[in-house]
């Protein structure tokens, strides 16, 4: 007998829960669907293999009645589809048990995914732990295209359209498929490559990712790697340009490799989960993409797999809680067990295309949420005086303590179990043994006061149960309003003007507090909030995009061209349905397809995703262009300034486009959704009645912070009886509304008003707002140190700095700051001391401070509207790049804050282009010099004043003013704009809190911050047996540096003297005071075991002494320039050395200067490119160090190989590790890198760089890593067969160089920590480094997770 096929069934698996929502239709296809709402674990490996599989048994069991036992294939006769979301890729990249793979690569680029971008994820661990790469094995091909032509303009070459660059007679040219004109310098040698993948296959590797420079714009030689990859066998095939043609070689190879890693795994999956059935014909098997869209199960594919699972949640509050009649953007607050989901939908999925997860930088289109590692599973610690949420996790397994588990841990559910937030008996009943018991809340309970009477044993303070639960609580909204303000305010929305759409099964528990926080007037709980990603599933459609690379201008003359690429995408989208039986002509389905431009300023690298609307607005083609382009045009200006504050005068270029084609089947979905339109509709007509007391059958116990613990009602919706809830009812709080597997907390002070599909949370009504009493008049002293405000403090200052690099990052043009990121913002006392600084570069955190008080000390009188700026060294600057600029906070007429930002500018005049002059001898020479001035006077911008300034240099000989003063005052208009931003959210936190308090916890982070320094020496003591502790290293030129601490342990604090230290050099690595503060504070920050706030009181326990007149304190006329970035690297390795911790790294930042000077002084046709490059990092008594990284006081980011070829007339011939430049030992140092550089036009070169004479020291008897050394190759003429000759330019030097010049720059190693045993077999393995599951969303959240502390 057949069966209807009416089952349909959607599953969500998380890391904690699997979410079911299935429904059944009628078998007469009339009415509304049975549904079956539930959740199981994850993980229950005793009673089940598979929960998704697990899941439709129970389905099945439900809607037919029949019994369908476990470990026995189901039956899918009544099955119609099933649609997942899936973990399994997440999971496999994190673990890092996917398959094992190989990376094919041009030669010299073998190393180029290990070094990435070559930061380190967090600036103070020694260990520099990064999750290592995906790919087991490397095969490098004889092949290499280049551009032909480079964007900039410069007086010693013509304009880009008419370059043509010779590097080898005879070569190559190609054009790509943008059009452009590439240069063949090596032809791919196809049988050697083929030879290289025949012996790959026989080590046993069946899957392979294939990267080649420039594929995106020339797929030809991959296509033809992949062929011959096919042929010999390989099961998988992963060709870069195949599945994402876009630039940036690092991205797009790391999105090849983790496809090939993790696609086999995926299909292994796939092929396990249809075991479980008896057969699957018929039914339509689909998986969600990052995306938001479904693709078939044979089409999914592991690079687009990362965010299957939070996805579904996104489409599913778009759908049901976005209103396009009203108009008001949806926050999406998705909480699970492991981490908490935050995005925003206003009309349109949002999307970004370049995000980081696991370590790995992934580019594909994915939708643009943001995770921070806090839900109902985070574990609670209580450190250094401050509560702890997360970033560590209890799953599933072991899960929280009252999940009566073995090894169960303090986590946030226990949290809101103990505080009565939970009804133990509607909370799934699936724990025990048996799976039938309730959640433990004596265990539970029994945990916290334990953690209690430690918090009151340290503390001194005399708190409950219930105070150290809420505090934990807290402390995770304060946290997960971080990333709610990240999809906003960080992109120009305010956040006051949205509702949130809470889902997942803790979010209604957090929402409404979470939503007065962050001042959210309404919050959306939906029927099915608790599964809402599994429902999102059912209601999504299929998804198809095509992609193409573009580079050409975006104007009305170029229109016809984009218009006939995007038609051609489009009818390639369109096939793509019509082979899987969709079409718009048969009624199965609808297909939309949505153009896009990728756009750009010219000259830069920040790209904007704008829709094209369709063409058919005007009569003649001409005009209809015309419009078409002012349209798009005028949208991608205002998202620019929307973004970033400002527009520039540029033209805009179109990097690449993209289509993206929707179907729905019009027999799939769920019947009867009821979307936010009808939501508002019902609300704007329901007649609304007090929720009856009958509705409330029981009371709980439970605890709020204004009313302590009482006794509330709990109101079930939807319950079998006469008493539920209905459409029209409200509930005051404070009080509990239990929904199927969803709790709402409502605190007091708010109400949830009953609707068909959803409730509607007014988070304050009545008198009661929850603001905070404002404390002005209080007296410092009478504020007490409460351990919850102080970490809630904590974060609140750390916020406002991170939150001004945010601002400083997007508003600035120049590449060092907007790209490199190298800049700092910080916050300070009235009296000039650091009370946070987010941790960017670590060389700028100590001096930042000597600068505010310089300047308070040269400006008594300040007023509202003041903005002051400086980079003299003998005013708390560091070099002369380095500018700063200082803002005073007024309240009431007074200074109570300052803060500050410092970015380095890429030119400020002086002799050489980047004003970083490799032979400088006064500081004259490396640009102008501004001790302080007032760049914005009582709100007025000098702009004469500090333009007068900037050109100053051109007065000495040999100098010119700035050569880029657009670019400069661009910047410190963006440094001015950081500054405000962060007076906005300082007045912000005083309002709320009262400006005492705020100056008290001030104070209280600061003493936590001296407590840890201070016990830090006292440990040392122990550690090493002795007070005092001495050594020394040197500059290449013999200078020493000598540091002698003596530790008072009674007082625990320290004296660091540098006595013994060489005279100033006539030279420029003299190092001005403030970089001895900056390095002292770097490391003992890095030495403590765990985080603390960054501040001043960490040089509290400390006296630096600096003899006058040495090279750490300098004449005010001394060359500094070197200082700041090499004198600084062996400051961290003279003090690390003395504590004997660690043995040393590169000790350099290897700065590599190229460029062109202006024509003349009035023209603006010079230019200048400035990097700094990794080397090795030192070993430690338990870490090999890492290869290829930036180290101690630098973490700049170094430019994609594609985009530097793009831009500039140079060829990078290699990039890749030193082998074996890292010092032997126990643990070997790390290697530095080897980077080769080829000149297309004549151009001014510089290096400045340290350690070519001198090793890296190795510790504990390990062996020192190799020097350093930087190489000229000359070319010769033709004629005498144009070889090279090879020169070695030394540790400093600026040479001129001709057409075909190379400079190599090999970095120096680290050095090795403790004796190598003689043939003992060095162990390779990594150091396990936990890595957090979504590390970003957008690009400015990425920066944030780099940094954040």
């Amino acid at each position: 007998m057949a069966h209807h096929r009416n089952i349909r069934v959607a599953i969500d698996r998380g890391g904690t829960f699997t979410d079911v929502f299935a429904s059944m239709d009628a078998t007469d296809g009339r009415g509304e669907p049975a549904t079956k709402v539930f959740k199981l674990l994850s993980v229950d490996t005793k009673n089940y293999a598979d929960a998704n599989v697990e899941g439709i048994r129970r389905v099945l069991e439900h809607f037919t009645g029949e019994p369908h036992p476990r470990g026995v294939p189901l039956n899918t006769s009544r099955l119609a589809s099933i649609r997942l979301g899936t973990t399994v890729a997440t999971n496999a990249l994190l673990e890092r048990n996917g398959e094992p793979c190989a990376l094919v690569i041009n030669r010299g680029f073998k190393d180029l995914l290990h070094i990435a971008n070559q930061s380190r994820p967090n600036i103070f661990d020694l260990k520099v732990l990064c999750p290592e790469v995906l790919y087991d094995a490397v095969v490098e091909v004889d092949e290499r295209i280049t551009p032909a032509s480079y964007s900039i303009r410069t007086a010693a070459s013509p304009a880009p359209d008419d370059v043509t660059v010779t590097t080898k007679d005879g070569d190559t040219i190609v054009l790509g498929v943008t059009g452009e004109p590439l240069r063949v310098l090596r032809p791919l040698d196809l049988p050697a490559v083929e030879r290289s993948l025949t012996d790959l296959y026989a080590t046993g590797i069946r899957s392979v990712a294939i990267c080649l420079l420039h594929s995106y714009m020339y797929p030809t030689h991959e296509r033809a790697i992949a062929d011959a990859a096919r042929r010999i066998g390989f099961t998988n095939v992963t060709a870069s340009a195949e599945i994402m043609p876009r630039v940036k070689v690092v991205a797009r190879g790391m999105t090849a490799v983790t496809d090939a890693y993790l696609t086999p795994k995926i299909q292994q999956y796939v092929a396990s989960f249809l075991r479980g059935f008896a057969s699957l014909d018929g039914v339509e098997v689909e998986f969600m993409r990052s995306d938001g869209g479904l693709t078939p199960v044979n089409d999914f594919r592991g690079y687009a797999a990362i965010l299957s699972g939070p996805a579904g949640g996104v489409v599913g509050y778009a759908l049901t809680s976005y209103s396009k009649n009203k108009g008001i953007p949806a926050l999406g607050f998705d909480m699970g067990g492991t981490s908490t989901d935050v995005s925003r939908y206003a009309g349109s999925f949002d999307h970004v295309f370049e995000t980081t997860t696991a370590g790995v930088t992934i580019t594909s289109p994915q939708l643009d949420i943001n995770t921070v590692a806090a839900g109902g599973s985070s574990r609670l610690f209580f450190r250094n005086g401050m509560f702890v949420v997360g970033p560590e996790s209890a799953g599933s397994e072991p899960g929280p303590v009252c999940y009566r588990k073995p090894g169960g841990v303090l986590a946030i559910t226990d949290a809101n179990l103990v505080l009565g937030r939970i009804s133990v008996a509607h909370f799934p009943h699936i724990f025990g043994p048996s799976e039938r018991e309730a959640v433990n809340v004596e265990g539970s309970t029994r945990a916290f006061a334990a953690i209690t009477q430690e918090i009151n044993a340290t503390q001194g303070t005399n708190m409950s149960v219930d105070e150290v639960a809420y505090g934990f609580i807290r402390v995770a909204n304060h946290a997960m309003g971080q990333k709610v303000l990240a999809v906003t305010q960080a992109k120009g929305y305010d956040v006051t003007k949205h509702t949130l759409a809470c889902f997942g099964g803790a979010a209604a528990q957090h929402a409404v507090e979470l939503a007065r926080n962050l001042g959210i007037h309404r919050v959306f709980v939906h029927r099915h909030a608790a599964i809402l990603s599994a429902y999102g599933l059912s209601l999504a459609s299929m998804v198809h995009e095509v992609t193409g690379p573009c580079a050409i201008p975006f104007t009305a003359a170029a229109a016809p061209v984009l218009r006939a690429k995007l038609a051609a995408m489009t009818a390639e989208a369109h096939a793509y349905f019509q082979s899987r039986g969709y079409s718009a002509s048969n009624g199965g389905a609808d297909v939309e397809v949505e153009e896009y431009c990728n756009l750009r300023y010219e000259g830069t690298d920040t790209n904007l995703m704008v829709r094209v609307p369709p063409v058919a607005t005007a009569t003649a083609a001409g005009e209809e262009h015309e419009e078409v382009v002012a349209q798009v045009v005028r949208a991608f200006e205002a998202d620019y300034v929307r973004e970033f504050g400002f527009k520039l005068d540029r033209a805009l270029v179109v990097d690449d486009l993209r289509v993206r084609a929707s179907a729905r089947s019009r027999q799939h979905g769920a019947a009867g959704i009821l979307t936010g339109d009808d939501l508002e509709a019902e609300l704007a007509t329901l007649v609304r009645t007090p929720a009856p007391v009958s509705s409330s059958t029981l009371t709980q116990s439970s605890y709020f912070e204004r009313t302590g613990r009482i006794d509330v009602p709990v109101y079930v919706m939807h319950a079998d009886n006469s008493a539920r809830l209905l459409p029209g009812h409200v509930v005051r709080g404070p009080a509990l509304v239990l929904d199927t597997n969803t709790t709402l907390v409502l605190p007091p002070g708010s109400e949830a008003v009953v609707t068909r599909s959803t409730l509607v949370v007014n988070v304050d009504v009545g008198d009661d707002k929850g603001a905070a009493a404002t404390q002005t008049a209080a007296a410092v002293e009478d504020i007490s140190c409460d351990p919850i405000q102080l970490s809630l403090f904590g974060h609140r200052f750390m916020h406002i700095a991170e939150q001004m690099g945010y601002t400083l990052q997007k508003t600035a043009v120049s590449t060092n700051i907007k790209e490199r990121l190298d800049f700092s913002c910080a916050l300070f006392s009235p009296s000039g001391h650091l009370v946070s600084n987010a941790p960017h570069l670590p060389v700028h955190m100590g001096a930042m401070q000597e600068a505010v008080k310089h300047q308070i000390k040269l400006h008594p009188e300040l007023h509202e509207g003041d903005v002051l700026v400086t980079n003299h060294p003998q005013f708390g600057g560091s070099h002369l790049p380095d500018i700063t600029v200082i803002t005073p906070v007024f309240l009431d007429g007074n200074v109570i804050l300052f803060v500050a930002s410092r970015g380095h500018h890429a030119d400020i005049g002086g002799i050489s282009p980047g004003s970083m002059p490799p032979h400088s001898k006064f500081l004259w020479q490396e640009g102008a010099a501004i001790r302080g001035f007032k760049i914005v006077e009582r709100g007025v911008f000098q702009e004469k004043g500090i333009t007068d300034l900037l050109n100053a240099p051109a007065q000495h000989p040999g100098c010119t003013g700035t050569r880029n003063l657009r670019d400069n005052l661009s910047d410190l208009r963006a440094q001015i704009a950081a500054n405000q931003r962060g007076i906005a959210l300082c007045l912000g936190m005083i309002n709320e809190c009262g400006l005492a308090t705020v100056h008290a916890y001030m104070e209280y982070i600061r003493q936590a911050a001296d407590a840890a320094v201070r016990d830090l020496l006292r440990a040392t003591v122990t550690r090493l047996g002795t007070t005092r502790l001495h050594a020394i290293d040197a500059m290449d030129d013999g200078s020493p540096i000598e540091l002698t601490v003596d530790i008072d342990v009674a007082k625990g604090s320290a004296k660091f003297d540098f006595s013994g230290t060489g005279p100033e050099v006539f030279g420029n690595f003299n190092a001005p005071q403030s970089v001895s503060h900056s390095a002292t504070i770097y490391c003992l920050r890095s030495m403590l075991a765990s985080d603390i706030p960054l501040n001043h009181g960490c040089l509290n326990p400390i006296d630096i002494c600096i003899p006058p007149g040495s090279l750490l304190a300098p004449s005010e006329d001394a060359a500094v320039v070197g200082g700041n970035v090499l004198t600084s690297q062996r400051l961290v390795d003279v003090i690390l050395k003395a504590f004997q911790f660690c043995a040393a790294s590169q000790g350099d930042m290897n700065n590599f200067t190229f460029g062109v000077s202006p024509s003349s002084p009035e023209a603006d046709d010079g230019w200048g490119y400035y990097e700094t490059i990794a080397g090795g990092a030192g070993a430690g008594p338990s870490w090999h160090g890492r290869s290829g990284v930036h180290t101690h006081m630098t973490n700049t980011r170094i430019t994609d190989p594609e985009i530097l070829e793009r831009r500039y007339p140079v060829i990078l011939h290699q990039f890749s590790l030193r082998s074996d430049s890292g010092g032997a030992g126990q643990y070997r140092g790390g290697d530095g890198v080897v980077r080769d550089m080829e000149f297309l036009v004549p151009m001014e070169v510089s290096i400045m760089s340290e350690r070519r004479t001198l090793r890296p020291y190795g510790m504990a008897g390990g062996s020192p890593g190799a020097p350093g050394l930087n190489l000229l190759l000359k070319r010769s003429s033709a004629a005498s067969g144009g070889e090279y000759r090879t020169m070695n330019l030394g540790g400093k030097n600026a040479v001129w160089v001709s057409v075909g010049d190379r400079v190599v720059i090999h970095t120096p190693g680290g050095g090795g920590y403790g004796r190598a045993t003689a043939g003992a077999v060095i162990d390779d393995r990594e150091v396990e480094v936990a890595v957090p599951y979504r590390e970003s969303g957008s690009s400015l959240q990425r920066f944030l997770d780099q940094y954040s502390a």
